[in-house]
């Protein structure tokens, strides 16, 4: 810990690449592993106790030990995704120091969103006028498909990008943890699920799913924050890699997303009535 400590007096500020806030205010900038050894690589005994299958088989031991979870921290974690998403990227880095590695090694977060989801999922299928069973069968959909099929997914294609294309000359022997691009996507899925599956609801039947310019407007609205925080929360994660580079890249879908909200409003195109037919059509 005194190794951490003293790098990190040393450590100046730096500019980011978006805005104009210190590096030290918003990414870590510490060293990769205060227990690497000079070359950056790990001894035996610890490669051994860090190994991908180690960290796996430690997580999902703790996932049904809910004693062992602290569902306050990860409660602060949700908050702060609205609020301030770097905040919860600086705890990832701390994590490093002390136990290297990035990716959570407690299923707190992973439970409390698993709630978030059925109680969501529940809502909307009260929502769209559905009965028990068709609901049940929508959410068994929504949890295995939606986010954990869809997430399992994006996480592989980010963990080879960013490996394969985004890795600075200097960082051989480094890698980004698969563990750690799937948390990024669950950090960037919280507020996309609470934003279209919890506060749109309030407005799907008086509004949204009604005819004219209010409806599709109104509903695109929710589709563009939902879509933007997942965006934007999965370019802090990988920014706080200081062994990534030009992750400002990850912000480019920001464009396409404006030019296809724009293009919603002029062609009519109502996003959230299409996801509610989508969803009837499921549990057909």
């Amino acid at each position: 810990m005194r190794l951490a400590k003293d790098h990190n007096t040393q450590a100046a500020p730096r500019q980011c690449d978006v805005g104009a806030v210190t590096c030290d205010d918003m990414l870590p900038t510490t060293s990769y592993s205060p227990i690497s050894q000079g070359n950056g690589a790990l001894s035996s005994r610890d490669a051994a106790r860090h190994t991908a299958g180690a960290k796996r088989y430690k997580y999902l031991r703790r996932l049904f030990r809910f004693k062992q979870m602290d569902f306050e921290f990860a409660m602060w974690q949700m908050l702060y995704l609205f609020t301030s998403p770097q905040m919860v990227y600086r705890n990832f880095h701390y994590r490093k120091q002390t136990k290297d590695q990035w990716a959570r090694d407690d299923p707190a977060f992973l439970v409390l969103l698993s709630i978030w989801l059925c109680v969501s999922t529940i809502g909307f299928g009260f929502v769209l006028g559905m009965g028990f069973f068709e609901t049940m069968k929508l959410l068994l959909w929504v949890v295995f498909i939606d986010c954990v099929g869809v997430g399992l997914l994006i996480a592989t294609l980010m963990w080879f990008i960013t490996n394969k294309y985004l890795m600075k000359p200097q960082s051989k022997g480094y890698d980004v943890e698969w563990g750690y691009a799937f948390d990024i996507h669950l950090n960037a899925f919280y507020p996309l699920l609470v934003i279209l599956h919890f506060i749109q609801l309030f407005f799907i039947n008086h509004i949204i799913i009604r005819d004219g310019f209010l409806a599709y407007f109104v509903g695109n609205i929710f589709w563009l924050v939902g879509v933007g925080y997942y965006i934007y929360i999965t370019f802090l994660g990988y920014s706080a890699l200081p062994f990534l580079k030009n992750t400002v890249a990850l912000l480019y879908p920001f464009g396409l997303l404006i030019l296809l909200f724009l293009l919603s409003l002029g062609l009519g195109w109502n996003f959230t009535k299409g996801l509610c037919w989508f969803y009837k059509y499921r549990v057909q």
